[in-house]
């Protein structure tokens, strides 16, 4: 397959600017002179002689319009020639890719245990595991990541992953622990993977990591340290896994992330542990919601008190709880 690449559709017909130009040489009488030609209409000039809608006169330093007929005509051979040529291609392509299929499926498989379940051993490996699973599974994808706030090195990838999956057309919903929204590169990816269509809520209990492709082959810890893994593809364990994400997910808080990224929402910290001191949690509850330690609870309640000049913390609830009544 040597021959020049197809010319798509929309590069074989005049753009905008090209045919307000032709359509104003028309008006002109069909012809126009070069020195009338304005340098910003420049390219526009050139695509019309590069489809034989303009016609140069040298002699007479002008372009003279010609009937789009012929145009058309050349235009719309070219594109059924390399229709053709790519049907015949796309014939082709399964014998011409078949020696790299076959040596796919012949590339021996990291297997070990009892039936329906592999283990992976190697970080290199889960990751491996991991890109064939979404390629092979790319309808649906559940993930349930705890740990706060997601590893920075990590989000480059997964944002790639995440618009592969969206230009397949698949979804994926994401449980993230609640102090994941006060990391600002954790909140950016979510914010930006939201617009391909991904779903990311915080969930406020505790949770263990696993992932789920097409409710058909989940992937979970197997071992504490999240150092191995196991594959699992039986369909009643599968289902339970399912089952388990379902919960979490109807239990778990939609975030707007894009205004928090933007900083139109709660603030990452300072106003999350006021709007919840105005509800009534207690220091300890607030750091549990968030995944804060008590002591970062303390130092921002220590701040609120100071601004709304609270001499207890009974006392800068009630007032916050004003604050935000009024």
């Amino acid at each position: 397959m040597t021959d020049t690449p197809a010319t798509p559709l929309s590069a074989a017909l005049p753009d905008a600017a090209a045919r307000a130009l032709y359509l104003a040489v028309l008006r002109e009488g069909g012809r126009v002179r070069s020195a009338e030609v304005g340098a910003e209409d420049g390219p526009a000039l050139r695509r019309l002689v590069e489809l034989g809608l303009l016609v140069p006169q040298l002699q007479d330093a002008a372009y003279s319009a010609v009937d789009p007929r012929a145009a058309t005509e050349r235009i719309g051979t070219e594109i059924r020639r390399q229709s053709a040529r790519l049907l015949v291609e796309a014939e082709q392509l399964p014998e011409l890719m078949g020696e790299l299929t076959r040596a796919y499926d012949a590339t021996p498989k990291r297997r070990s245990g009892t039936a329906g379940v592999r283990y992976l051993t190697a970080k290199e490996d889960i990751r491996h595991e991991l890109e064939l699973l979404a390629q092979e599974f790319p309808d649906e994808t559940m993930t349930a990541q705890p740990g706060g706030p997601r590893p920075a090195e990590l989000l480059p990838d997964s944002l790639d992953r995440a618009r592969r999956v969206h230009e397949r057309g698949g979804t994926v919903r994401s449980l993230y622990e609640a102090s994941a929204r006060l990391d600002p590169p954790t909140v950016r990816f979510a914010a930006e993977v939201a617009l391909l269509g991904c779903t990311t809520r915080i969930l406020a209990v505790p949770f263990t990591r696993f992932l789920v492709f097409d409710r058909t082959v989940a992937v979970i810890p197997a071992a504490p340290d999240h150092t191995s893994a196991a594959v699992v593809d039986d369909p009643a364990m599968v289902s339970f896994v399912v089952d388990t994400f379902e919960q979490l997910w109807q239990r778990a808080e939609g975030v707007n992330w894009a205004a928090l990224a933007a900083g139109s929402a709660d603030s990452p910290s300072h106003q999350q542990i006021a709007r919840l001191l105005a509800q009534g949690l207690t220091q300890r509850a607030i750091a549990t919601r968030l995944g804060l330690g008590e002591r970062t609870v303390a130092g921002h309640i220590a701040r609120l008190r100071e601004q709304y000049d609270a001499e207890t913390l009974f006392q800068l609830g009630w007032q916050m709880r004003g604050a935000h009544d009024a």
